[in-house]
């Protein structure tokens, strides 16, 4: 992926034989040096990771060895998460195997080193660039997403995001993302049989969500569509799932076509319509397919699950937004999603438009579940884990996967 000052340095033209300036670390690269994303590195074990990958990047004598260290070490950070977090060898240390944050500082060091790597080979800005992608996809699960063919199993995709409002609490977790590894690759039980859940993570930056922001992107895709496209049409339900509101799970009825500003990991504020491809046929809201009543009717966990149905709107010939329990009216113009204007309404609108785009509306369930905030327990204001933030992170963990389960059983769609 791009940083701001690579995306300057690319948009900038290079004068001939002056070798490209070497980025400096973004925002979300400097905030490794804090003593709190040290200590979860060191509490996981992932902070071998990074030195192993820091010794075979610097052992590369060409850019092909190069991009072959960063695809072979970013799909093992993935694997190794996911496997730590499904009890899978050594835990590393007495962090929790549940938590998903080794994996995003882990992450960061990777690509802190990519971004400030100087080969004696040489490394223009659009090579540097395409080894940052690779490290992000790979490593986010997005390119390793498998699902069994034939008619047997039933194939689930589950998308989570990294931790966010760092700058709040550099602490925290995002229990969407440890659902991610929690789930990647696990089978669930439903009436008609059984069902492989493929799962990856989403940065929280805008960024990299805009068509045409990077050139390692096709035209008028950013990476939810990237990611998704080949999908889609292979699973039998998807749910993009974030972190929502306090003590409660919602599933979001509906998406709005705006971005209300919230700075993201970068601390970048966007504020507009979200832009896609053929903006001229976009939509200003878009539905969920999803069976939200069985699923809100259903014993799932200890936390309640709403059918979340409002939606803040500009009223059809109105100049001012309004709230609408009740969902959007006729002609209206999006403020708001049942999600808000941030990035889980968005990753719910593009994977539900692009639903849409591909003809699948009517034979693929699918949608947006928000999950309960997790936080630290009573008390705590420096300690990066305690029992109570533990069990709440199981507990979520635990209630998407029933979640998943009882959509499974509530849904149709064809068997191929």
């Amino acid at each position: 992926m791009l940083g701001l000052a690579l995306l300057a340095a690319l948009a900038a033209p290079t004068t001939a034989g002056a070798a490209p300036a070497v980025p400096s670390p973004t925002v979300e690269e400097q905030r490794l040096d804090r003593s709190v994303p040290q200590e979860i590195l060191r509490r996981s074990g992932f902070g071998t990771a990074t030195g192993r990958f820091a010794r075979a990047l610097g052992a590369a004598r060409s850019y092909g060895e190069a991009r072959r260290v960063v695809a072979r070490e970013g799909s093992a950070l993935w694997r190794r998460a996911v496997d730590r977090a499904q009890g899978r060898g050594p835990a590393g240390g007495d962090l929790s195997r549940d938590d998903d944050r080794p994996l995003y500082w882990a992450r960061l060091a990777m690509t802190r080193q990519v971004r400030t790597w100087q080969p004696d080979f040489g490394l223009t800005d659009a090579r540097r660039a395409r080894l940052l992608d690779e490290l992000e996809r790979t490593s986010r699960g997005q390119t390793s997403l498998r699902h069994p063919r034939g008619g047997g199993v039933k194939r689930v995709l589950v998308t989570g995001f990294d931790p966010f409002t760092l700058d709040r609490d550099i602490r925290t977790s995002n229990p969407s993302g440890a659902a991610a590894l929690a789930l990647d690759g696990t089978v669930v039980e439903t009436p008609d049989g059984p069902a492989r859940i493929e799962a990856a993570v989403f940065p929280v930056r805008w960024r990299d969500f805009t068509p045409g922001a990077s050139r390692a992107f096709g035209a008028g895709e950013g990476t939810v569509e990237r990611t998704l496209r080949p999908h889609l049409p292979e699973v039998d339900l998807f749910t993009t799932v974030s972190q929502g509101r306090v003590g409660r799970f919602d599933v979001e009825r509906t998406n709005g076509a705006w971005r209300g500003g919230f700075p993201d990991n970068e601390n970048v504020s966007r504020t507009g319509a979200i832009p896609v491809a053929g903006p001229a046929t976009r939509p200003q809201w878009t539905t969920t397919t999803l069976p939200y009543a069985a699923i809100t009717a259903a014993d799932t966990g200890r936390f309640p699950v709403y059918d979340n149905t409002a939606v803040t709107e500009i009223p059809a010939g109105g100049t001012e937004p309004v709230v609408r329990p009740d969902g959007p009216t006729p002609g209206s113009t999006a403020r708001a999603g049942g999600g808000g204007d941030y990035l889980s309404n968005e990753i719910a609108y593009r994977a539900t438009l692009l639903r849409d785009r591909l003809g699948l509306r009517g034979t693929l369930p699918g949608g947006h579940v928000h999950t309960p905030v997790l936080r630290f327990g009573a008390g705590n204001t420096t300690e990066v884990t305690d029992p109570e933030f533990v069990r709440d992170r199981l507990d979520i963990i635990a209630q998407v996967r029933a979640i998943v389960a009882v959509a499974l059983g509530a849904a149709e769609r064809p068997r191929r």
